[in-house]
């Protein structure tokens, strides 16, 4: 694990050719990962054809978006540009925020908890707290609410930015294999928790309502679009990891670091905009069903009212009937 540059496990530094798109996307599976989203792509579709077997109702789309979120995992961890992100900055950047921003939020719109809880079976009664048990216990903890509450989640997300690549962090977790992945399930756990109570489809403790959420959403943006400038406008090598003996023939690093920073800053725009639409979407679907819900309670008085007129006249026919007897 630790001999240094194992980072480097598919290819010698020197072999890797020209950065581009055919490159980046061939087949190099990265085993941790690969494993991972199998087994993610596998539970969700148990516990989704669990549900349907039961006769109850999941929608496909969420199926389709989860799917899509473990997809743009497995595309930036098991494709060339896994070998690409250990020696330019440009390519590394690319996973950074697809892991962070993009998987996320789709792996979200899945709505993973909800189908847990549907699926897991309460545990039968006295035999002690089952897997559905634990999970909504873990839901009520402490723990989380802390862990998802925007106090906590906001300077997560920007931390993982500045404290990463400002700080010799970088450099000391990209020397070793262990490193570079759990870096990796970082970028994604952050942008899990940062998102989870913004998107707001499963269930957890900060239920915020949509201005609020769309205000958390715009809170965490502009530092991330700072960053990426700052990246861009810098005039030397933020990071020791990428040098020109590991990077492919020709590279210009500074040109490449100025490519990364370009990149972060423009991909803020992407989970904005899958955000906004998402809540946009929520919100006119809420406001219907508040709209159905009133008509309903309306219809229920309405009768409510009729039923209590109608034993009125009856009173009203009993004692006339009284009266005249």
């Amino acid at each position: 694990m630790g001999d240094g540059m194992a980072g480097m496990h598919h290819h010698g530094g020197g072999s890797l050719g020209p950065f581009g798109l055919s490159s980046a996307l061939g087949w190099s599976p990265d085993w941790p990962f690969l494993v991972g989203c199998l087994l993610a792509l596998g539970l969700y579709a148990a516990a989704a054809v669990r549900l349907w077997r039961r006769g109850d109702r999941w929608p496909v789309g969420r199926l389709i978006a989860w799917v899509a979120g473990v997809g743009t995992i497995l595309l930036v961890t098991c494709s060339g540009l896994n070998d690409y992100g250990m020696v330019l900055f440009s390519a590394h950047m690319i996973q950074h925020m697809v892991l962070s921003m993009l998987s996320p939020i789709l792996l979200l719109l899945g709505a993973p908890i909800t189908l847990a809880l549907r699926a897991l079976r309460p545990a039968p009664k006295g035999s002690g707290k089952g897997p559905r048990e634990l999970l909504v216990a873990l839901l009520h903890s402490r723990y989380v609410r802390v862990v998802s509450h925007p106090a906590f989640t906001i300077p997560l997300f920007i931390a993982s930015l500045y404290g990463v690549y400002f700080s010799p962090l970088f450099d000391f977790l990209m020397q070793y294999r262990l490193g570079h992945i759990g870096m990796m399930v970082h970028f994604l756990a952050v942008g899990l928790v940062f998102f989870w109570p913004i998107m707001g489809v499963d269930p957890g403790p900060h239920r915020p309502g949509f201005v609020m959420r769309i205000i958390e959403l715009f809170m965490g943006m502009p530092f991330h679009a700072f960053f990426g400038v700052a990246v861009m406008m810098a005039t030397h090598p933020l990071v020791d990891t990428f040098t020109s003996e590991t990077a492919p023939p020709g590279t210009d690093l500074l040109k490449d670091q100025q490519i990364a920073g370009g990149i972060t800053w423009a991909f803020g725009e992407i989970p904005t905009a899958i955000v906004l639409i998402a809540l946009t979407l929520q919100w006119a679907r809420s406001e219907e069903r508040q709209a159905r819900r009133a008509d309903r309670a309306a219809d229920r008085d309405g009768d409510a009212e009729l039923a209590a007129y109608n034993a009125y006249l009856a009173s009203l026919d009993r004692r006339d009937q009284q009266t005249a007897s």
